[in-house]
């Protein structure tokens, strides 16, 4: 049964002969992230826990993660975390992964269904679902829509189909151009697509043409990311070795995708988007709501293998092993594996390195209303250095990075780590 929202307007609609709650919402709502671990195949950049997996493995997974939806009262409580938080309305809702769109329909709406059952959700729901090109056929998009899936996160990377095939991407450059045309005629108007600068044999004039056709599909929202050189993914580790496998040796330099990256925020300027975060850019009013949620410390929970979440006092997060998930699960036990409170420092060291991420910065004021002036005087010298070097700006009660900051907007937030 849904958990009751005494506090707000309610009215019920039916959606697959499933009740849901529309709730108008107060100030304070909730986000969900369900997470999927599983992909058709594991790019070689990947650093996520996720896994190759056979389709008979999909529905164990569902039926665990349903069950955990059902069982969250009983599990926040045994951990220690305020259930109270499962009584806020839900405006928005996160299908990652992996590759959600690999469980299909059924599956996805068995999801969707016990999260209708547990929460009420907000009138203005955001539900967005990510998925690779190729990977949702016409039947999948309008079962989808019929869910309440209203915004879409594609996968693209690039548009080069040799670029595609070096990092070991199952879809072709025309794979994306259709999956986009058929999300249109299925009726979605809230579409992203994710781009990655520097993967292998990218140059200047192929990110060039990638951006072209990116824009020429007229996504919503479009986010760039840089390729992360790290020991957690196949290319990272042997760029990280000096080898040449997985064509690591003819990954662009540093300098390369300092230039893309500049090439992409001027390309999209212009092509009217506006970013609001350092990898993320949107038409007005199509900016992430989901993710923002992240940014601005606001309340979230997750859900499936691996899934973290946060009330703003506390972080927890879930078995990352979908096997040891679902065991826990079905032995009548949490599948949460860790817990931990938040101190205050903590809390204001991610208030200023998540939130600093955002175009329009922080709001001093506000920091001082939640934690207190004595509380966030350890940072004011930092800042100040900050400000001196030309790596912080700020203007009245509102903290920001400069734009020539961005590319080096991570040494920036580590000098927030105390």
């Amino acid at each position: 049964m849904l958990i009751p929202t005494h506090s707000l307007r309610q009215e019920a609609f039916t959606i697959h002969n499933s009740p849901f709650i529309i709730c108008t919402p107060p100030t304070k709502t909730l986000g969900i992230y369900a997470q999927v671990p599983f992909c058709a195949s594991k790019c070689t950049f990947c650093n996520f826990s996720s896994q190759v997996a056979p389709q008979r493995v999909f529905h164990a997974y569902c039926s665990a993660v349903e069950s955990e939806i059902e069982r969250l009262p009983a599990l926040y409580c045994s951990a220690g975390i305020d259930a109270e938080l499962l009584r806020l309305p839900v405006d928005t809702i996160y299908f990652g992964g992996g590759t959600p769109s690999l469980l299909g329909a059924e599956r996805l709406g068995g999801i969707a269904r016990a999260i209708a059952r547990r929460f009420g959700l907000a009138s203005e729901l955001e539900f967005t679902l990510e998925l690779t090109p190729g990977s949702a056929d016409d039947a999948l998009l309008d079962s989808l829509r019929s869910l309440g899936v209203n915004r879409l996160s594609v996968g693209a990377q690039s548009f080069s189909d040799r670029e595609l095939a070096a990092v070991g991407r199952l879809h072709s450059a025309a794979d994306t151009v259709e999956q986009v045309l058929r999300a249109r005629r299925a009726g979605y108007f809230n579409i992203g697509l994710d781009l990655i600068a520097g993967l292998p044999h990218q140059t200047e004039a192929s990110w060039l043409e990638t951006l072209k056709q990116v824009a020429s599909l007229s996504p919503e929202h479009i986010s760039v990311y840089l390729f992360e050189v790290d020991e957690k993914s196949r290319l990272g580790n042997e760029v990280l070795r000096h080898g040449d496998r997985y064509h690591a040796d003819i990954v662009p330099d540093d300098d390369f995708m300092a230039d893309a990256y500049e090439t992409a925020r001027e390309f999209l300027r212009t092509a009217g988007y506006e970013q609001y975060e350092i990898s993320n850019f949107a038409r007005a009013g199509f900016e992430s709501r989901h993710n923002r949620k992240y940014w601005r410390l606001q309340p979230y929970i997750g859900l499936g293998a691996g899934a973290h979440s946060s009330d703003g006092l506390r972080r927890w997060s879930n078995e990352i092993a979908p096997e040891t998930y679902q065991a826990r699960l079905a032995q009548g036990e949490s599948p949460i594996a860790e817990s931990r409170s938040l101190s205050s420092q903590e809390q204001i060291e991610e208030f200023f390195f998540l939130g600093l991420r955002q175009c329009q910065g922080v709001d001093l004021e506000w920091a001082r209303t939640r934690w207190g002036a004595a509380r966030l005087a350890p940072w004011a010298h930092r800042i100040s250095a900050l400000q001196d070097d030309g790596l912080l700006e700020r203007r009245d009660q509102r903290l920001r990075l400069p734009e020539q900051a961005y590319l080096v907007s991570n040494e920036v937030f580590e000098q927030f780590l105390i």
